[in-house]
């Protein structure tokens, strides 16, 4: 049987999501706890992979179990023996056939800047003390529903077959003295997010026009974008799935 672990956790003590040699990982912390919970070796799947530093307030991951599983009392016991940084909030039982990565058809991540510093926001969000024209910002945000190839946003060098991604929303709000950019996707690519930050906060700088940030889109050039912000203040806030509600 296959089951649906939903999850968040901070991201500022792992090395990403995804398992690797001679790192803490997300995965890894999970696999480890889970696999002695239920006395077998589990393995997730996971709906994507994060960056070292990045948080997910929802993620969700996949295994096999050959047993009913009692969710409420494994997620206690989950909770119970995970750090502090990784909370468990669901486990569902799915199709046999469903897949945490392949079958999400929307992501949602927000990157979080604070305009004016805040010791208890350290690790959490971006400190940038220089001032942003936040309108300019959203007028070239708007662009990238204009266009579906975002390899210059891409890291270079990665392992895809297609750097085409659908926008659904991309938006920055200025709340209190925090400036918040939401944007969904069917997919992103690797550094996306933080590169189209990047790239806005340049825009939001003067440094490059709203023109020139869609001349970077079209040149489908990494070397034009801008600068990867800082991992520290993304967050992977919402996974969507045709037959979860």
């Amino acid at each position: 049987m296959r089951y649906f672990i939903k999850l968040a956790y901070s991201g500022t003590h792992y090395h990403g999501w995804q398992q690797q040699p001679n790192a803490t990982s997300v995965q890894e912390t999970i696999n480890i706890a889970i696999s002695t919970i239920l006395n077998t070796e589990i393995n997730l799947m996971g709906a994507g992979r994060t960056d070292t530093g990045v948080h997910a307030k929802e993620m969700f991951a996949h295994f096999d179990f050959d047993k009913i599983i009692d969710a409420p009392n494994i997620i206690h016991k989950l909770n119970s023996y995970l750090p502090k940084d990784i909370a468990v909030h669901d486990i569902i039982l799915v199709a046999d056939e469903a897949h945490a990565r392949f079958d999400a058809i929307k992501r949602t991540y927000e990157y979080q800047i604070n305009l004016g510093k805040d010791p208890f926001s350290q690790g959490q969000s971006w400190y940038f003390y220089q001032s942003l024209d936040i309108t300019l910002m959203n007028e070239a945000a708007k662009l990238l529903f204009n266009y579906i190839d975002f390899q210059c946003f891409s890291k270079v060098n990665t392992d895809v077959n297609t750097f085409d991604c659908t926008i659904y929303q991309a938006q920055w709000i200025l709340d209190n003295e925090k400036l918040i950019f939401t944007i969904s996707s069917n997919r992103f690519l690797r550094n996306m997010v933080r590169a189209i930050v990047g790239t806005l906060v340049n825009v939001g700088l003067r440094k490059i026009t709203v023109n020139d940030f869609e001349n970077i889109i079209k040149s489908k050039n990494r070397d034009r974008a801008g600068f990867s912000v800082p991992a520290h203040g993304l967050y992977l806030i919402e996974i969507e799935y045709d037959y979860l509600k």
